[in-house]
């Protein structure tokens, strides 16, 4: 069995409120931005725009972000913990989160590659 990685989901009221899902992979956290939130329910589909990698060190900030610096606003931590990758491709990764808030299987599935490639798909595993 792998080892746990970082997962986090930071609650970010910039200049609109999202969540930021952040995932420990090769060194960095990959980034998606949600603007609704995570949903629990497996009927609902989540969009989560994949944004800029982030240093490991910001997996689980809260604070404020001044006015003129980018995404400035709030950010809370809205949940923590760790994850395992079941799979990793280019337009699928399915993970397995142990959090707080979240502890299941979830997947990210890339939504129409061809024409917005930062767009993907999240929600949990029926």
């Amino acid at each position: 069995m792998s080892e746990d990685l970082i997962y986090s989901i930071q609650k970010h009221d910039a200049s609109t409120l999202h969540y930021d899902l952040r995932l420990e992979r090769d060194g960095v956290l990959k980034s998606w931005a949600i603007p609704k939130g995570p949903s629990k329910d497996p009927g609902v589909k989540r969009l989560a725009i994949e944004t800029e990698d982030h240093d490991i060190d910001y997996a689980f900030y809260e604070g404020e972000i001044e006015e003129g610096n980018y995404g400035a606003g709030e950010v809370v931590l809205w949940d923590r913990g760790s994850y395992q990758p079941i799979k990793w491709e280019k337009n699928e990764i399915v993970i397995d989160i142990n959090g707080d808030k979240l502890d299941s299987k979830y997947v990210l599935i890339r939504f129409k590659p061809e024409e917005n490639p930062e767009n993907w798909l999240f929600f949990k595993k029926k």
